[in-house]
């Protein structure tokens, strides 16, 4: 059975994976001060981090319009996968736009992934891999919902001044950040918030530590899928590969790079990983 595939644009997916894996991209709206950017493949992203940087003003994101989503949904059987519903807005506008899409004869599901980033687009990976095995619409939605639950999304940054700004990390956290100068290793806490989970003092430290989690998490790797972004950190995001690929059994590890809403709050350098 064919279904349509939609993401919204914090799913990190390249303009190639989603053409290739037939993925509708529903953009979400940037924000730096005053000035507004659609988070699509028209956006400069390299042009939208050097004006995030000179940025004094507020930065953000605002969801998607519904009517955005009910267009990508169309009227046949769809699945939608969204930023955290703790996070954004755009699980709610995607729930109104099906309510929207299945007046007119749809069928969908929207996943609330729980989480960000890489963790959409590995739950993307795990849709395509069930629909592929020719599952039931049922089945995919049981299993799906409780990959999300299991999965495990961390991070690290090297800046976490726009996640306190826009509210996505305490302030107690952020002070502790501060005071301590040291790089955390955060990640969502399975309800789709955010929390700080261990912390490195430089970049040395990084790969092993988020290596650590694969183990520390217990779960069998083999057979399993596991997703990179990073915002402008291709040889850290590589070093990582090589010491997950060197401890455990994947059997697939994808790099990519963070699209707009990823990279304004990963920041610079910023590395995400989920398995």
């Amino acid at each position: 059975m064919a279904y349509t595939l939609v993401a919204d644009s914090c799913c990190d997916l390249t303009r190639a994976l989603r053409e290739e894996w037939d993925v509708k991209n529903v953009p979400l709206t940037l924000t730096l001060a005053e000035k507004e950017f659609t988070d699509d493949d028209s956006l400069d992203l390299p042009q939208f981090m050097l004006e995030m940087k000179a940025c004094k003003g507020r930065v953000g994101s605002a969801a998607p319009s519904p009517s955005h989503y009910a267009d990508a949904f169309g009227s046949e059987d769809a699945f939608a996968v969204t930023l955290s519903s703790n996070l954004s807005g755009s699980y709610g506008s995607a729930m109104v736009g099906k309510g929207i899409a299945e007046e007119a004869g749809a069928h969908v599901h929207v996943f609330d992934s729980r989480s960000a980033a890489a963790a959409e687009v590995l739950i993307v990976m795990k849709i395509r891999k069930l629909i592929l095995e020719g599952l039931q619409k049922s089945e995919i939605v049981a299993r799906v919902e409780r990959f999300i639950k299991e999965m495990r999304t961390f991070f690290v940054l090297d800046n976490i001044d726009n996640l306190l700004k826009n509210g996505r990390l305490n302030r107690i956290t952020a002070t502790i950040i501060s005071t301590l100068h040291i790089r955390p290793i955060m990640g969502a806490d399975g309800n789709g918030n955010i929390s700080l989970f261990s912390h490195v003092q430089g970049w040395k430290q990084v790969v092993k530590k988020l290596a650590d989690t694969i183990e520390n998490d217990g779960r069998a790797t083999k057979g399993q899928s596991l997703v990179i972004t990073h915002c402008n950190n291709p040889m850290l995001a590589e070093e990582l590969k090589s010491e997950i690929e060197r401890r455990y059994d994947f059997s697939e590890i994808l790099i990519l790079p963070t699209r707009g809403v990823s990279s304004l709050y990963a920041n610079e350098k910023g590395i995400i990983m989920a398995f």
